[in-house]
């Protein structure tokens, strides 16, 4: 018994403890249990740090989507500007002119990883460009410009290239929107956005003042009225073959000027130095005899110096008068005895300069004066033209009474003949609506106002009147014819018609004018009801057939901005 004691006893001193085996286990699975634990944390981190940049491609990808991105903008550039210039637009808010960014296409020689292949590929793309030029400027390794001012189309040309050694360089350009249609009004930029012509010049500070860079620059302008009378007037320079023409609207009440045409024009988009002398503002810089349009003047200094009446019978009116070295006459047979509104309706040279000698030397100086004909237009433009002067010499009266021997600009007579229809008050031709300056000054009585109105009808309606072809049913148009010749050039005729509508009370003053026009032998006049040829090369057969197209297509636009004149009309025709 004691033996297997004592075998028990050495059994159990060699063998390991229970409780100590157990510690050893439990050990192991616990330093398992921490490293599984931390490969476990490790996944969790970065399960965590691929869903954030997951989350946040997602953010970003839904950012870019809904954000409006320029294709092919350089990443050196910034989509916001500060403008150089403000918008210039016309009186129903219709944009005319704005700065917009452009961009140079420069060259970084130093990134070109193979030169021969880049030139290949300006020679295929762009044939215009100085490729030899190009050439050399590449092997200097020099920074430079492939080409300046680049269009959008050119831009993405050059981008599709792949070439990152093209680099565009952003800048501020000033675009105009409608290209030809007010090339001598607007003007143009330089390339530092400075105005260096028409309103960009003459309102320069204003259009750069940085406290009014965002208020748009209102003009008095009417771009669908401009369209619309540059269309009529460019098919009348091929009907007539006429070198050059014009036209001007006018408020005859506030000198706001609705369009201004002068023809041949140019696309104010490209800056191309224009040196002939056809591409003048024909309107404010061109210096005419205007011709019998100075009749009107005549009649209404008659009229309102009390000497005549309409109705006043001028009698005895020879063929032609001997007036210093010169034989005046009438370039057609009239009666002997005239009424002095039949002397402006048949436009009788000889009538009006027996009712000139009337009026005297100094009265019609004084007239002339007061009506500014001889000084330089107040308007706002620095191309103006000059009158010339000259001498009241002896048979000077007889001759200015009907527009010979001198000269105005065709914005001043529009002006004048505003003056006298309007009921006498003088008027400052504007294009921007601040600019308006009423004076108490009148160039004839509102009385003479209304008898020259009535006339002026008389002229369109009457079977003897020089612009019947301007009688347009609804809008009672008056005005007055004018041929005379090209004061620079003897070989070439001047016809204008100025006409007023609606005489009952003139709101508006359109002149038309056409240089060295034919006669147009193709084409049927529709004149009341019949249809006739034209056999002669007067304004009464080209100007005012122009002027009548023009007064239909824009006086429903008229009539429909302007309240009065609608009112008016309406009336007119339910009395």
């Amino acid at each position: 018994m004691r033996k297997k004691s004592k075998k028990t006893i050495k059994y159990n001193l060699n063998q390991k403890s229970f409780y100590f085996e157990d510690y050893l286990e439990t050990n192991k699975k616990n330093k398992y249990s921490q490293k599984n634990n931390f490969f476990h944390d490790r996944i969790y981190l970065l399960f965590f740090l691929f869903l954030s940049l997951m989350l946040i491609f997602c953010i970003k990808i839904t950012h870019v989507s809904l954000s409006k991105i320029e294709i092919f903008e350089n990443v050196n550039s910034s989509k916001k500007f500060s403008l150089l210039r403000r918008d210039i637009i016309d009186r129903n808010g219709d944009l005319i002119s704005r700065n917009v960014t452009s961009f140079h296409a420069a060259v970084n020689p130093k990134l070109i990883s193979n030169k021969e292949n880049f030139l290949i590929k300006l020679r295929l793309n762009f044939p215009d460009l100085p490729i030899a030029k190009i050439k050399k400027k590449i092997h200097q390794d020099r920074y430079f410009y492939l080409k300046k001012r680049i269009s959008q189309t050119d831009k993405e040309k050059f981008w599709s290239l792949g070439e990152k050694a093209i680099i565009f360089e952003p800048f501020q350009s000033r675009i105009y929107t409608h290209a030809n249609l007010f090339s001598h009004l607007v003007g143009q930029v330089d390339y530092d956005n400075y105005g260096i012509s028409g309103i960009e010049k003459y309102f320069d500070n204003d259009l750069k003042n940085e406290k009014l860079i965002d208020q748009p620059f209102k003009l008095t302008l009417d771009t669908n009225i401009q369209h619309l009378i540059s269309k009529e007037l460019n098919e009348a320079l091929i009907t007539f073959e006429a070198s050059g023409g014009a036209a001007l609207l006018m408020n005859v009440d506030n000198g706001h000027i609705l369009s201004l045409v002068s023809l041949p024009d140019f696309d104010i988009n490209k800056r191309i130095h224009i040196k002939d002398k056809k591409y003048i503002n024909k309107i404010t810089k061109g210096v005419y005899e205007l011709g019998s349009i100075f009749k009107t003047f005549t009649i209404a200094l008659a009229l309102d110096n009390n000497l005549v009446s309409p109705e006043t019978i001028i009698e005895n009116i020879p063929k032609s008068i001997k007036c210093s070295s010169y034989d005046i006459s009438d370039i057609k047979e009239f009666p002997k005895n005239l009424s002095v509104e039949d002397i402006l309706i048949r436009s009788s040279n000889i009538g009006t300069l027996l009712i000139a000698r009337k009026i005297g030397e100094e009265k019609y100086k004084k007239f002339i004066n007061d009506a500014s004909l001889l000084k330089n237009s107040d308007i706002q433009l620095e191309e103006i033209g000059n009158p010339i002067k000259f001498n009241w010499n002896k048979c000077k009266l007889e001759t200015v009474s009907y527009g010979h021997g001198i000269t105005t600009t065709p914005l001043q007579a529009t002006s004048v003949y505003a003056s006298l229809v309007n009921g006498g008050k003088i008027i400052k031709p504007t294009l921007i609506t601040k600019d308006i300056k009423t004076s108490s000054k009148k160039i004839v009585s509102e009385e003479t106002s209304k008898k020259i109105n009535k006339i002026l009808r008389k002229v369109v309606t009457e079977d003897e009147g020089t612009a019947k072809l301007a009688n347009i049913d609804g809008y009672y148009v008056g005005g007055k014819t004018g041929t005379s010749q090209n004061y620079q050039n003897k070989h070439e005729n001047l016809n204008t018609f100025i006409s007023v509508f609606p005489t009952q009370k003139p709101k508006y003053a359109l002149l038309v004018m056409l240089e060295n026009p034919g006669v147009a032998k193709d084409l049927i006049y529709d004149y009341r009801g019949l249809k006739v040829k034209a056999t002669r090369n007067e304004a009464g057969w080209n100007s005012v057939y122009v002027a009548g197209k023009i007064i239909k297509k824009i006086g429903p636009i008229l009539a429909i901005k302007n309240k009065d004149f609608n009112n008016q009309y309406v009336s007119k025709k339910i009395n």
